[in-house]
Parts: structure tokens; sequence; C-alpha cells
């Protein structure tokens, strides 16, 4: 089983999501995806109440395109389901954090 969740749970059920969660989009073969793992597994041992859904993205995948990802990975962070904050291709740690930032 790979790392993205290839069944994506439907928009209104993100967007009913309470408090802070975390979008993850991407595809297992991606190199920057399975580059940023290092980065994502150290922000999230930083913030263990941060829910984190690991999301397959691509052809007919209807989350990716509602939240208009162009690039894998893009993280999203939604607080009660509205989008706060996004970073596509993370360089660094400082970059996830960023979401956090008010």
């Amino acid at each position: 089983m790979g790392h993205y969740l290839v069944d994506n749970p439907a928009p209104e059920d993100v967007a009913a999501l309470p408090g802070l969660t975390l979008l993850e989009f991407g595809v297992d073969w991606c190199p920057h995806c399975q580059g940023a793992q290092p980065l994502l597994a150290q922000f999230l041992s930083a913030h263990p109440g941060l829910r984190h859904l690991a999301l397959e993205d691509g052809k007919g995948k209807r989350l990716g395109r509602v939240f208009r990802v162009k690039l894998w990975p893009s993280f999203i962070l939604l607080r009660d389901g509205v989008e706060l904050a996004r970073a596509a291709r993370p360089q660094d740690a400082a970059e996830l954090e960023a979401l956090l930032a008010p």
C-alpha cells in the first residue's frame, strides 16, 4: 500500500472536518513527493495534534481540482474545512512551518 489514499473523500466531507487539517496531494511515483517525505515527517512530529490526509491526485481526482492543485506535492492547511495556507514542493521545513504562521 502506498503513502497516498487512492479513494479521496468527497469535497463536502473535507469541508466538514473540524479543527486543523493538512491535506497533502501527490502520487507515490513522484520524485518531488518522495523527496518531501522527510520534511513532512519532521513537521508532523512537531505538531502531533495536526490531522494529516495524504491524497492521491491526478486525472479523475475531483478533490485536487476543487483545491486547484497544480504541482506535487501540494500541502494545504485547513481550519474547519476552510483553506488557510498552502505550499507546493517545499524545499525546507520552514516552508511547512510557515503554513501555521498567523
